[in-house]
């Protein structure tokens, strides 16, 4: 290329954050800062919900909840029910409230992952109503008034009639009443006032019918710093506490502090000659000798198309100015006055450097657009890096910022990404895919078989003398032991009509395990008839100490079913549940074993055996356990029980067990 020469790529320091191409930086030191001054003034009696809809306007909303619940918000505001699935998954369990209108398919999630929606019509209301009816419980709700942002909530000429349709539903508990205000970034605009005497009416109608919903909230980001009488119960702050003022009357009222900056390095450096067109269309042409940087960013990462050749960028503190289009991927800028630039150098595009600074107000102005668009566009493909308390000792990359649908969450995209772990870790990839399927036969079994713990295993067995006898056919007498076995766990019940099987060999057991309903299995080997009653008889079954019919029992060929539940579980159905099964069956007298196996991860386990009414000579336990513990502690009373027990903190794994042996 003519008169083009490229700089040698000389080795440079490289910061944390700079093994990214492009990285979105997050001083929390700053957001931390910002609501110093938002609790300054609002005082301590106001509750704060942090809004962190839009990803946080892309600060990323798990780690910025985190922080925002530690500092004392009350609550966090989301835009759907997605967004609040996603902080719940992350495990904050603060309340969330939705502050966008849901629509009836959204319910499901509401319910399921507790969160607090807003209502804006008594369609939505009722149809909630009637699933927290089905559920039998209450959900909190906040109810929305339009007082003038003719977006969501429910007309202010109609809301009393409104709230009274929702405040006599048993089901929805209303916690919270709100409005939004169309443009309180204007400290001079008289719908400010309009909005508020709208609001201030229907408060003090409700107050007339002595209705008092606990929590009044108005003032988003622009009321907090023009309107602190509006504050009431609840504040709504987003944009302030990110470091951005809401429009120019509000900058004189705090001193706010930057959160996001966005950095990038440069990749390639370049010398052209006079009239050299930069970029598609040659919208730019060097007008001297000029020194060009290509950094990896462009409209792809939210840098916008329209900022192609009135963008800024700061290098070595200095601005240096965007030269052609931004492509898709890439753009270039002009460093001819900056001296000693070289490869790997530092970019930012928003945010500070040195002395100089590019904040989210200029590029707005330059792309004819809003901060608060800026701010969520800027860096869609770049990691978020949390700086904490200064200093790149605390600098840690998230990459945790696109919501996984349920659809990626597949099982085969799960197995791929653990196999893949093995392999790293792993000398080979042999290696690690023989860790990789001992490790789910041991927990599962089979590939298709879901996960089940259990807690609080207690496994009792009482053998005692039995008067029934059955001739053989060769003439002599087989003579049985009475058992009687009360099996009690908790784990979350997957249907509310479930089997308890018994297989009277290998073949049959393994197909009751592949049967999810099947609750709980027996192998009753030896056998070449049919079970009956005599042989097997499930005697009671308990759901959380409540009895549960047994439906039917029948003979099938995978072995003998007893069917149990129905209708009544339904409430019980996909929660947390403590089961109960008594079962009496018999013990052939000349087999001198009793085995119990373990099949699911299990934390707490008690295991007895009781042969104080038999006779038997010589009882011991061959236990073998799997987990942290692989000793169970045995206590032994010659002549009557022997007991296993493993704390109720520690887990034990699959393919775990014991026998018993007695002399003959």
């Amino acid at each position: 290329m003519q008169g083009a020469g490229i700089y040698s790529f000389k080795a440079c320091h490289m910061k944390t954050a700079q093994k990214y191409r492009s990285w979105v930086e997050i001083d929390l030191d700053s957001f931390r800062h910002n609501w110093k001054v938002l609790k300054r003034l609002t005082g301590k009696s106001v509750a704060v919900l942090q809004v962190v809809k839009a990803d946080a306007y892309g600060h990323g909303a798990i780690e910025i909840s985190k922080a925002a619940v530690k500092h004392g918000a009350a609550s966090l505001g989301v835009a759907n029910a997605d967004e609040g699935i996603q902080l719940r998954i992350s495990g904050i369990d603060a309340p969330v409230i939705i502050l966008s209108p849901s629509s009836v398919f959204e319910i499901n999630e509401i319910i399921k992952y507790r969160l607090t929606p807003s209502v804006s019509d008594a369609g939505f209301a009722r149809e909630l109503e009637r699933r927290m009816a089905e559920e039998g419980s209450v959900i909190p709700v906040h109810i929305e008034i339009d007082t003038g942002m003719g977006r969501g909530g429910t007309i202010h000429y109609e809301a009393l009639s409104m709230i009274k349709e929702v405040m006599a539903l048993s089901h929805i508990k209303v916690e919270g009443i709100f409005s939004h205000l169309a443009s309180s970034e204007r400290e001079d605009d008289p719908c400010n006032v309009l909005q508020w005497d709208l609001f201030r009416g229907i408060l003090d109608e409700l107050e007339k019918h002595h209705i008092r919903i606990p929590l009044r909230h108005f003032s988003n980001s622009g009321a907090v710093l023009n309107f602190p009488r509006y504050n009431l119960d609840m504040v709504r702050p987003g944009i302030m506490t990110y470091g951005i003022y809401p429009g120019p009357s509000t900058e004189t009222k705090a001193a706010l502090m930057p959160v996001m900056s966005f950095k990038t390095s440069i990749v390639l450096l370049k010398e052209f000659p006079e009239n050299y067109g930069i970029g598609y269309g040659r919208t730019y042409v060097t007008g001297g000798r000029s020194k060009i940087a290509t950094i990896p960013v462009g409209y792809g990462d939210g840098y916008g198309w329209i900022l192609s050749n009135q963008g800024e960028a700061l290098v070595h503190g200095t601005r240096a100015p965007i030269v052609g289009r931004v492509s898709m991927d890439m753009c270039t800028i002009d460093v001819t006055r900056i001296p000693d630039c070289r490869v790997g150098d530092e970019v930012v595009l928003m945010g500070r450097q040195g002395d100089g600074c590019i904040p989210a107000g200029d590029i707005a102005a330059k792309a004819g657009t809003i901060s608060y668009e800026v701010l969520c566009a800027l860096g869609k493909r770049a990691p978020r890096v949390f700086v904490n308390k200064g200093g790149t000792g605390t600098v840690e990359p998230r990459l945790r910022r696109v919501f996984i649908p349920d659809e990626e969450k597949s099982i085969a995209r799960i197995n791929h990404i653990i196999r893949s772990c093995f392999h790293a870790r792993a000398e080979n990839d042999d290696l690690g895919d023989a860790i990789f399927y001992e490790m789910f036969e041991t927990l599962f079994g089979k590939e298709n078989r879901p996960l089940e713990l259990r807690t609080g295993f207690r496994y009792d067995i009482n053998v005692s003398e039995f008067s029934q006898e059955e001739m053989r056919a060769d003439g002599t007498v087989k003579d049985y032991f009475k058992v009687t076995t009360e099996i009690e766990y908790s784990k979350t019940l997957r249907h509310r009509s479930f089997m308890i099987g018994c297989a009277m060999n290998n073949e049959q057991l393994s197909a009751l395990f592949d049967d999810d309903r099947c609750e709980y299995r027996w192998l009753l080997s030896g056998r070449s008839s049919l079970i009956g009653e005599n042989d097997f008889r499930v005697d009671t079954v308990e759901i959380d100490d409540m009895p549960v019919p047994i439906e039917s029992m029948r003979n099938t060929p995978r072995g003998y079913e007893v069917w149990c539940g129905g209708d009544l579980l339904k409430k019980k159905e996909h929660r947390q549940v403590k089961i109960g099964i008594r079962i009496i069956t018999k013990k052939y007298k000349a087999s001198n074993i009793f085995s119990v196996f373990l099949v699911y991860p299990t934390r707490g386990l008690e295991i007895s055996f009781d042969y104080s009414r038999t006779g038997m000579k010589n009882v011991r336990e061959v236990s073998f356990f799997a987990g942290k513990h692989p000793t169970p502690e045995v206590t032994v009373e010659r002549g009557k029980a022997i007991t296993l027990k493993v704390s109720e903190n520690d887990w034990v794994f699959p393919t775990s067990g014991v026998t018993f042996i007695w002399d003959l």
